[in-house]
């Protein structure tokens, strides 16, 4: 695994937005800045280049000079701060990039010779502000940038990028999408919402907002909801999974890992339990062998406790056996 610092651009003057701190807006419950350093788990060191404001995740604060002076003079600011000898460079206002993302960046840099990674966008275009460079090559090009212009202030990234010897990648769908407009943030909040997102972007963020770092299997606990709902009663669903939450927090030994198998077992053993009551109400479950502690209860609750009922032999409630 590739060691890397981040760098995210998170000034500048959002006109089109009439002035409004950009990456304080929210999506999905989290502001721009949140989403993007959510995608840098990995990253060592976080260096965000504009005004100090609350942020999930800690963070080195840098200031261009003048503030406002352009993406360059940002850049340069931020990586006096790096301490790794790959750098990601990220906009501030990525609502949809994801970790695994700019982990392929970082990985694609040091898998070859290149000076910098950058991502290209579904119609060609390059996207320095979606890319992993390397520290000492990048610090030397801004600071011949300065030399020659006498400043970086006002300054085109793509000065920059044409003097870097670099390799590009296609970017993941949405991955360089950003919110420059009312218009973008909108169809950004739009999309989180649709049925294929809204479930893991939900986690996700109340992850984030809980402070928990872990992967569990959704599809597990909502198999287990929809048993807990259509087994049990419409209520066991929240409750059933909160209590395979307790039951894991309990069991598990520490690490994430520890706790994302807990939560499997608990959620096959509690889903079993539904299955069980389901076959009750039914009249199909078997009244031995799988049954709580004793595995010898009835199948009807009126039956021996053998499991023996009459007519059937077996305790399975058939339409012949005594209700």
């Amino acid at each position: 695994m590739t060691p890397f610092d981040v760098v995210v651009l998170a000034g500048g003057a959002a006109r089109r937005l009439g002035g409004v701190d950009k990456p304080g807006v929210s999506i999905g419950g989290r502001t721009l800045l949140d989403r993007v350093l959510g995608a840098c788990p990995d990253a060592g060191r976080a260096v965000v280049v504009g005004g100090r404001r609350a942020t999930a995740r800690p963070v080195v604060w840098a200031r261009e000079e003048p503030p406002g002076g352009g993406p360059l003079a940002a850049l340069a600011a931020g990586v006096r701060h790096v301490e790794a000898d790959t750098v990601v460079v990220l906009g501030g206002d990525l609502p949809f990039l994801q970790d695994g993302g700019v982990r392929q960046l970082a990985d694609a840099l040091t898998a070859g010779d290149a000076e910098g990674v950058l991502s290209v966008d579904a119609d060609g275009r390059d996207q320095p502000l979606v890319a992993a460079y390397r520290t000492e090559p990048l610090r030397r090009e801004l600071a011949l940038l300065a030399a020659e212009h006498g400043n970086l202030t006002g300054l085109p990234l793509r000065l920059l990028v044409q003097e870097l010897r670099l390799l590009r990648i296609p970017a993941a769908p949405l991955a360089s999408f950003d919110c420059d407009t009312w218009e973008d943030i909108a169809a950004a909040r739009a999309t989180i919402r649709e049925h294929g997102n809204v479930l893991d972007e939900w986690i996700t963020a109340v992850k984030a907002e809980l402070g928990i770092d872990l992967d569990v299997d959704t599809g597990v606990l909502l198999d287990l909801a929809r048993d807990a709902a259509h087994g049990v009663a419409r209520p066991a669903a929240p409750l059933t999974t909160f209590l395979v939450g307790y039951a894991a927090a309990k069991a598990a030994g520490d690490g994430p890992e520890a706790v994302s198998r807990a939560v499997a077992e608990a959620a096959r053993r509690a889903s079993a339990l539904a299955d069980r009551w389901a076959a009750e109400a039914t009249g199909t479950g078997p009244a031995t062998g799988t049954g709580p502690a004793t595995g010898t209860g009835p199948a009807t609750g009126t039956g021996p406790a053998t499991g023996t009922g009459p007519e059937s032999g077996t305790g399975t409630e058939s339409g012949t056996g005594e209700r």
